[in-house]
């Protein structure tokens, strides 16, 4: 049997991984300045989270959720207290596209409505409701397309206080900072307006916090840098390190009950495992800190390389864009340079994902490297 060849690959193939390193078959050593997507937050094979699992596998792995499991309380509990959200309840999944199904889900229960808005660029995720609210018509099958969905351009309120005030839109899901669409975001003026009209309207604000949540963008989720409160928070990606987590983080104002949401493998053992050592980590290295320490050094020090147009982003989530399509220079980085970066719908946009734990050397390699790519593709 051959792998559904549905992934564009590198020649690389990584053994090895340590903090913000990747070595290959080779032992060629890679400065990984993407994270997998996003996923790494506390480093590859970082200690205390490589014990917590071990120890966790040695006892229980994984029992469904029709038994108590101590560790789900313990990872809400430790959650909401770093995130200042203690309010809040968690519904725990395995991934980014079925928190946000969950999230669609709740939210049409909740008010019985059925229309998304969603944003030019969006991205949720691959599954049914997710993709349909993906704005990406090549992967959106007939199947998702039933889904009725209205997109509209971030920052112009109006047109979502129009699209609102038909009545019939049970959610607006947004992310916190878009990713694959190319690090754009709302102003804190539109966020808060889109509160104040979800509010007005009875309709569910979801925020997609996959990528952009647990500290990566400098706070813990990105939507807390204007001030606003959301009805539902999606995670998944940096809180499992590397193993599947996802959960939606669901406000005060929706009630549970018995069979209103499920999952066969959310919420093990294991999983819990890994996103209290995620936590843990993050508490005890203080890596929020780092993440602004930083993002403040990169900004300074990206002004050394020439030809720029911007730097998108906040913290950690960042794309230095150019003028000119950078599949070659990306392509360079990996090969010539070994940096791991990323892509996105703006083909002029090289994405920065690193593990919060990055260093400003780190940096420093970066931006020596992209100097020198520049100055060689130009040659």
């Amino acid at each position: 049997m051959n792998l559904f060849n549905v992934y564009p690959l590198y020649d690389i193939t990584p053994v090895k991984a340590v903090d913000c390193t990747i070595i290959d078959d080779k032992g060629v050593e890679y400065l990984d300045l993407y994270s997998g997507h996003g996923v790494i937050s506390i480093g590859h094979t970082q200690p205390d989270y490589v014990a917590k699992l071990k120890n966790q596998i040695d006892n229980l792995g994984f029992y469904s959720n029709a038994i108590q499991n101590p560790l789900q309380v313990e990872l809400a509990q430790k959650l909401g207290k770093l995130s200042g959200l203690e309010d809040y309840e968690l519904f725990l999944c395995s991934s980014g596209a079925e928190a946000n199904e969950n999230a669609l889900k709740l939210a049409s229960f909740h008010n019985g409505k059925s229309r998304v808005v969603a944003f030019d660029n969006s991205f949720h995720g691959r599954t049914s409701a997710a993709v349909a609210v993906t704005d990406n018509k090549k992967i959106v099958a007939p199947i998702n397309a039933q889904q009725v969905v209205t997109f509209l351009p971030l920052n112009q309120i109006e047109l979502v206080e129009a699209e609102l005030a038909k009545g019939d839109v049970t959610a607006v899901i947004i992310e916190g900072i878009q990713g694959v669409g190319g690090l754009d975001q709302g102003t804190t003026e539109f966020f808060q307006a889109l509160e104040k009209a979800c509010k007005k309207h009875d309709v569910v604000l979801i925020l997609d916090e996959v990528q952009s949540g647990y500290g990566r963008s400098g706070k813990f989720f990105a939507f807390q840098h204007h001030g606003i409160n959301a009805d539902i928070i999606s995670v998944a990606k940096g809180m499992g390190n590397g193993f599947p987590v996802g959960a939606i983080l669901i406000s005060p104002k929706f009630e549970a009950s018995f069979g209103l949401l499920g999952t066969t493998f959310g919420g093990s053992h294991l999983s819990c495992a890994a996103g209290i050592a995620v936590l843990d980590v993050i508490e005890k290295l203080d890596l929020q800190n780092n993440v602004n320490e930083v993002y403040a050094y990169f900004l300074e020090k990206i002004k050394e390389v020439p030809g720029i147009k911007q730097v998108k982003g906040k913290g950690l989530m960042l794309g230095v864009e150019f003028d000119f399509d950078v599949a070659a220079l990306r392509k360079k980085l990996i090969i010539e340079k070994h940096i791991f970066t990323g892509s996105a719908n703006n083909k002029n946009l090289l994405r920065i994902l690193p593990p919060l734990t990055v260093k400003k050397a780190d940096i420093d390699t970066f931006v020596k490297a992209l100097k020198e790519s520049l100055e060689e593709l130009k040659n």
